[in-house]
């Protein structure tokens, strides 16, 4: 049976469920986000700079965020395909009485409703991209890039 005896944790961290629950990639404990509730608008992606429990910076470079969108664009495909899939199995699709019509709009619906889900979890995903899980995360250094980028939007020009 594999134990962490400093946390007093056992064993590692699934992935999935590190995933779903958006904690940190590298040590699969931490929080990612400030506010638990992603439908508070105001808050749906206030996020830790760095993970509380090992440190991990987040934001690994300016702008690193900007690919999430494609992330996004991805979870939304498939959330489209699988509710067409069900629809299809469940309910049926034809043009004649307008259920196509219907699923569209279910379908359109739904992603708005999920959108600030998606948001976030398109962030969990696209780190997980680039930060890898660390059972000895208390003992190693934190995954960052070749350059420091922490600060650049502090920094003031003197151009």
């Amino acid at each position: 049976m594999n134990t962490d005896t400093e946390g007093g944790k056992k064993g590692k961290p699934n992935f999935f469920w590190s995933v779903f629950t958006m904690k940190c990639p590298r040590c699969r404990r931490g929080k990612m986000f400030t506010n638990n509730n992603p439908w508070n608008l105001k808050k749906v992606l206030s996020m830790y700079d760095r993970c509380p429990e090992c440190a991990q910076p987040y934001e690994l470079e300016v702008g690193f965020w900007y690919g999430t969108g494609f992330v996004s664009y991805g979870l939304s495909i498939v959330l489209t395909i699988v509710s067409f899939v069900a629809w299809y199995i469940f309910i049926g699709m034809s043009v004649r009485d307008n259920r196509f019509f219907w699923w569209m709009g279910i379908n359109i619906g739904l992603l708005i409703v999920l959108q600030p889900w998606l948001m976030r979890m398109s962030r969990v995903i696209y780190v997980h991209f680039f930060v890898k899980y660390d059972s000895n995360y208390k003992n190693t250094s934190v995954k960052t890039f070749d350059y420091n980028s922490e600060g650049y939007s502090k920094k003031t020009s003197t151009d």
